[in-house]
């Protein structure tokens, strides 16, 4: 506590007025006209000094200046600029409200405010993206949805066909940090992966980094993406949906108190097991199959200087048949942020997050029945601080401690029941972290961006400790009582990213980051279901430490119409998990004694094309790049490819605004196939056949390609009311795309394997209804 009050008092003696030497500080916020959200990423620039900031996550601008007179300018994306003079003689509050640009369509262009951020910026294997620009694009079941889109950029790749589950540049799923403002999700996945946990009618700025990610994050290997909730309008109210065959939704927000506060609730739900009730079958009449999720967002503004959110996100799937079995899992999050000004220069975000995920699966028979339950639960407190010391220096410090509870597995059984009641013991531990990050402009035209994070990561007790021989056989065993320390692990992460404008249009950057990852995803699956069980870093499985290189050339063209990319990157991996052949993970106490640990190494290019303006917009990415893994006891100590180890990956977007009442989309997706095991040969043992597996992941998958159509049709828009028919067709020219191949004797001659492949879709139509009010 002493060191905290310490900090705070030499910031806020750094940040005064004695200090500034005639210079002052213009602060303030930049929100959204209409609605009065916040503009994350806004620009703010002083035109004669030819300097500027940028608005963090609150729309928080700030920056310090010599005495004089200004043209400030304000600007963003889709939005008009302002621009005003002032006189500057002492510390200013300047909020500014941005109007939206007309999109009007005529023979020629869209209208639109471009930037030059994916230029000027320090941010690298970064995009930001927002529901509303991709929601035209034709997607499967027609539901809009976020991470399929984001499977489309260079380097992010589905794990399989139709799935929300991704890895990026070579990563595995777990790889990845997915936050909902600012909360872990564990499990982003509804329907078996088939569609992912975030509405998109409640989700305001989706943000990947896959790149050099800043300090603030840490805990994965591969990527963070970075999802925020609408914030609700706080000057009128908004009711929007839609109804499509397999989901409807529904969003309200309003103001709590107008221009001080505002809600948002949005809820979404299938309804096959609807469909189900009217089936002739009783076992089908009683059977269920449906997700819903309910996300709710609150925030109001106390005085200037304070503001509190709160938001919270609840999940669950129910898929059962009859009476015999029913399984349901889901995620349940929740988040409060408190903002505070200590000053114009000083910017605080205070946060309390809970997270948690779990599993429950039933089966009943002849009156008996069984629960397995499995689960990982989280509180986080973190504190970030923003300093704006001048035009040039920028400080990000702050720190964040998790308490993680792991429920690896347990089954509950009835007293009838010949199973009996069994718990593998819940696992503790304490995830901390401390950073700090300096933004720095040492010349007009090179940036810097670079920084320091101390993990710590302690293993506690109660808990019990095992010790296995090469054979996986208990050697010793050690109990640990509540909160005694079992393991601990601690490394530095150093990151950075340098930006060098070689003129207005174009750049090229250089970045490093160092991460590490204390928890691990056990599964068995390419794709992740929801039986994997999150297990900590503990005596045996030591945490996994990536290092990252990457190098780009940035530039844009006619007039930031176009933002063009080239980076390439080589990312070493420490601390890989993998399994033993045959390994048994479900349910198993002693699962440490199946994992083989190694490591891993990802290289590759990628490029990437974007239309932001015109009738027509969209991108071209690809990806080539290469993914090995190498453990000691598999493969006979060869490397081999990872599972999700792609040569080429190509995607094409494109929306076609034809008028104001029909837009046009298309999307087409080709990669190479999957790394995959199959057998080589077949031997007997007692009369029985059995496949013989030669090297790991040694065989591909077919290559894969797909063309999804779209088109939207608006029937009515006026100020107060829109509808509009959203129709699209996943894989529009029906190729039987191979989901899985498997490998079964040939009906007609037992002594022929023959391989059989799995399609899922083919010819997909989906139509959905949308309104807003």
């Amino acid at each position: 506590m002493k060191i905290i009050c310490i900090t705070y008092t030499v910031l806020l003696f750094l940040s005064s007025p004695v200090l500034s030497q005639e210079k002052y500080t213009i602060s303030g916020y930049i929100t959204d006209a209409e609605s009065g959200e916040a503009l994350m990423g806004a620009s703010f620039q002083i035109v004669e000094l030819k300097t500027g900031s940028i608005a963090n996550a609150y729309g928080f601008y700030s920056i310090t200046v010599p005495a004089g007179t200004y043209t400030l300018r304000y600007s963003f994306v889709g939005y008009k600029k302002i621009e005003e003079t002032v006189s500057i003689s002492g510390d200013l509050t300047k909020n500014a409200a941005l109007e939206r640009e007309m999109a009007v369509v005529d023979e020629v262009v869209v209208k639109a405010v471009a930037e030059d951020k994916n230029v000027t910026s320090t941010e690298m294997g970064t995009t930001e993206m927002k529901p509303e620009e991709i929601r035209d694009a034709p997607v499967i079941f027609g539901e809009q949805d976020v991470l399929k889109t984001i499977q489309l950029l260079p380097g992010v790749s589905e794990t399989s066909e139709g799935m929300s589950g991704f890895n990026v540049r070579g990563g595995d799923p777990d790889q990845n940090l997915v936050m909902l403002d600012e909360a872990p999700v564990y499990n982003a996945s509804h329907f078996l992966g088939f569609f992912s946990v975030f509405n998109s009618d409640a989700i305001r700025n989706v943000t990947m980094i896959k790149g050099a990610a800043p300090p603030e994050y840490g805990g994965r290997l591969s990527s963070v993406m970075d999802i925020r909730m609408n914030e609700g309008n706080n000057m009128t109210y908004h009711a929007d949906g839609g109804i499509g065959l397999v989901t409807s939704r529904l969003t309200f927000q309003g103001p709590i108190r107008k221009e001080r506060g505002s809600f948002l609730v949005s809820a979404r739900r299938t309804y096959a097991d609807i469909f189900l009730k009217l089936a002739k079958n009783e076992d089908l009449k009683k059977s269920s199959l449906y997700f819903y999720d309910f996300n709710l967002k609150g925030n109001y503004q106390f005085g200037s200087r304070d503001k509190l959110y709160v938001s919270g996100y609840f999940g669950r799937d129910m898929l059962g048949f009859s009476d015999d079995f029913s399984f349901d899992w889901g995620n349940a999050t929740g988040t409060i942020r408190w903002n505070h000004l200590f000053n114009s220069r000083l910017f605080l975000n205070s946060s309390l997050i809970f997270s948690n995920y779990d599993y429950k699966f039933t089966i009943t028979s002849s009156g008996e029945k069984i629960d397995i339950t499995s689960g990982i639960s989280d509180i986080n407190l973190k504190e970030d601080f923003q300093f704006f010391i001048n035009p040039n220096h920028t400080l990000r410090f702050g720190f964040n401690t998790i308490r993680h509870r792991f429920t690896p597995g347990r089954i509950t059984a009835t007293e009838e029941s010949s199973i009996n009641t069994y718990k593998i013991r819940d696992k503790f531990s304490y995830d901390s972290a401390a950073y700090i990050a300096h933004e720095y402009t040492p010349v007009e035209k090179l940036k810097l961006d670079y920084g320091l994070r101390l993990s710590v990561f302690n293993m506690v007790g109660p808990g019990d400790v095992f010790k296995y021989d090469e054979n996986g056989d208990v050697i010793e065993e050690k109990d640990y009582g509540k909160g005694d320390l079992i393991k601990s692990y601690g490394a530095l992460e150093p990151r950075g990213v340098a930006t060098y404008m070689l003129d207005d249009h174009q750049s090229v950057k250089l970045s490093y980051a160092r991460n590490r990852q204390y928890i691990h995803l056990l599964s068995n699956s390419t794709s992740g279901t929801p039986f994997d069980i999150w297990y900590p870093s503990t005596n045996i499985v030591e945490p996994g430490t990536s290092d990252q290189v990457s190098t780009g050339y940035f530039r844009n063209l006619k007039n930031n119409e176009y933002d063009t990319s080239f980076e390439i990157y080589y990312k070493d991996l420490k601390g890989q998990v993998d399994y033993k052949n045959g390994a048994n993970v479900f349910l198993n106490e002693h699962v440490e004694s199946e994992l083989v640990f190694g490591k891993g190494w990802s290289y590759g290019a990628e490029f990437y094309l974007k239309k932001k303006t015109g009738m027509l917009t969209g991108w071209l990415s690809y990806s080539l790049s290469t993914t090995r893994r190498k453990f000691d006891r598999i493969n006979n100590g060869k490397s081999y490819p990872s599972r999700y180890d792609r040569t080429h990956d190509v995607s094409l977007v494109g929306i076609y605004r034809h008028s104001k009442k029909w837009i046009f989309s298309g999307t087409w997706v080709f990669h190479t196939g999957n790394a995959v095991t199959f057998p080589s040969g077949k031997y007997m043992i007692a009369e029985m056949q059995a496949n013989y597996y030669t090297e790991r992941n040694g065989y591909r998958m077919p290559s894969y390609q797909r063309l999804d159509l779209g088109a939207t049709w608006v029937h009515k828009k006026t100020e107060r009311f829109e509808s509009s028919l959203n129709f699209s067709l996943y894989n529009a020219y029906g190729r039987k795309n191979a989901w899985s191949i498997y490998f079964r004797e040939n009906e007609k001659n037992k002594k022929y394997t023959e391989a059989v492949r799995l399609s899922l879709f083919t010819f997909f139509p989906s139509i959905t209804y949308n309104f807003r009010y």
